[in-house]
């Protein structure tokens, strides 16, 4: 983790400083039309003034592109400043889909998610379902993790693994329909899922477990940082302070971020006595846009615990605000991370809707602590590295992860890892967009 000087700039007129407050965020009125050339004179002069690498990034004219998307990619920022590597986070996704998931909860697919980091480059390997959504239709369909994949659409797993996109698995709109062929313990047998629309389930497992020494420990995850986690998170932490747990883990191994106000009351629940009224992040925005600044705060929720330590199962799809509670948390608690390297995203979004159907989370502002401490780009190594065993149900306590921070609480230290057991850092699995397979597109560091 990089302390930053507050002198620091983004380039000779960049200089950031955290002053607290600001206004709501970017009030930026919509392009002429819904053209193409209108969006892209639109989309130019957005990104002139929010952009946070606006100074670093190319400046091509709008006239000549045929298409809205391929002018957005040409604005991005390349990299070639020392500070900060290339833009690979901003995005745009349709502006019903944002809405649908950060405001009803809700999300659109199949449900099911597979383990192809774990295997990129290895198409002699297993392909295996690492989660799915409670609720949606590979749930009901009877998927689960551990599930082996043998193919899609017909289309083998070691084909999918050397493509390594796994679009087969993204919908793009409710009442499509794949066949999976998968294996199990039971055998092998077709699957057919339908997408559709369904709710998220963002705290889908919670336990009390003991660990070998005897001791007490809560385990929650948390799948997606939404508003909609809140409620659920509030009563697992009810029933942690009810069971006398000494300790916590949080799991966000599959957590891409969201809403910083969530991760915030998610740290907050940890540790309300250290913490209270201290700055959980302070977020950051360009030279143009300094009275935006913010300080977000911990609270002291009445459910929270006194922890000195506290435990996140990490991975490399831990993202973004997922992150920033890992950062926030470490000037005043032990933080001990179990898993893999996180993915590195210190910077978050302030959505923008063009009113044209499309909204766009370019990156506007980077994140830093209480020790003004940020640019995490490589991610968190894991203070245990270990490997995911996907036959475990998550929050088993026979889960790998699980077992592991119950044993270092225990007073065991990490477990011995063997070079093919340990987990690959996140900087060898580096991705072209930060969403990375299906279920792991929305999330990031979102200011509100």
């Amino acid at each position: 983790m990089r302390r930053l000087a507050m002198g620091l700039t983004l380039a000779a007129t960049a200089a950031l400083t955290a002053c607290g407050g600001g206004d709501d965020g970017a009030v930026v009125p919509p392009p002429l039309s819904c053209s193409v050339p209108d969006q892209n004179v639109w989309l130019r002069s957005y990104m002139n003034d929010w952009y946070y690498w606006y100074a670093l990034s190319p400046d091509p004219s709008p006239v000549g592109f045929t298409s809205v998307d391929s002018y957005f990619k040409a604005k991005l920022y390349q990299g070639g400043n020392a500070a900060f590597p290339a833009d690979r986070w901003s995005y745009s996704t349709p502006t019903a889909d944002y809405d649908r998931f950060f405001g009803a909860g809700q999300t659109m697919g199949y449900g099911v998610m597979v383990a192809g980091r774990e295997v990129t480059g290895r198409p002699d390997l297993p392909l295996y379902i690492r989660y799915v959504e409670p609720g949606s239709p590979a749930a009901v369909a009877g998927l689960a993790r551990g599930d082996q994949i043998l193919s899609i659409n017909g289309v083998s797993a070691a084909a999918l693994i050397a493509d390594g996109r796994y679009a087969a698995l993204s919908a793009t709109a409710a009442g499509q329909a794949i066949n999976m062929v998968v294996g199990s313990a039971s055998g092998s047998r077709n699957v057919n899922v339908t997408s559709a629309v369904y709710a998220l389930v963002p705290v889908p497992t919670t336990n009390t477990v003991i660990s070998v020494g005897g001791r007490k420990m809560g385990y929650v995850m948390v799948k997606d940082m939404i508003s909609q986690a809140i409620n659920p998170l509030d009563a697992a932490f009810a029933q942690f302070k009810r069971d006398g747990i000494s300790e916590v883990m949080i799991d966000l191994r599959y957590n891409g971020g969201g809403l910083v106000d969530t991760a915030k009351k998610i740290a907050s629940y940890t540790s309300a006595q250290r913490t209270s009224g201290a700055v959980f992040a302070s977020l950051l925005y360009n030279d143009r846009h300094q009275s935006s600044n913010q300080d977000f705060r911990f609270e002291s929720p009445a459910n929270a615990l006194a922890l000195t330590r506290v435990y996140v199962l990490t991975g490399s799809r831990t993202c973004s605000a997922s992150e920033q509670l890992i950062s926030a948390l470490s000037p005043f608690v032990s933080v001990v991370t179990i898993g893999d390297t996180t993915c590195g995203k210190p910077v978050g979004f302030l959505p923008q809707a063009d009113g044209c159907g499309t909204t766009y989370s370019t990156v506007n502002f980077e994140s830093v602590n209480a020790r003004n401490e940020g640019r995490y780009f490589n991610g968190f190594a894991a203070t245990c590295p270990v490997a995911e065993d996907f036959s475990k149900p998550l929050g088993s306590v026979s889960e790998p992860l699980l077992v592991a921070a119950a044993n270092h609480a225990d007073g065991l230290g990490c477990p011995v890892t063997n070079d093919r057991a340990q987990p690959q850092s996140a900087s060898s699995k580096l991705l072209k967009s930060w969403q990375g397979e299906p279920g792991d597109r929305f999330g990031g560091m979102v200011a509100r």
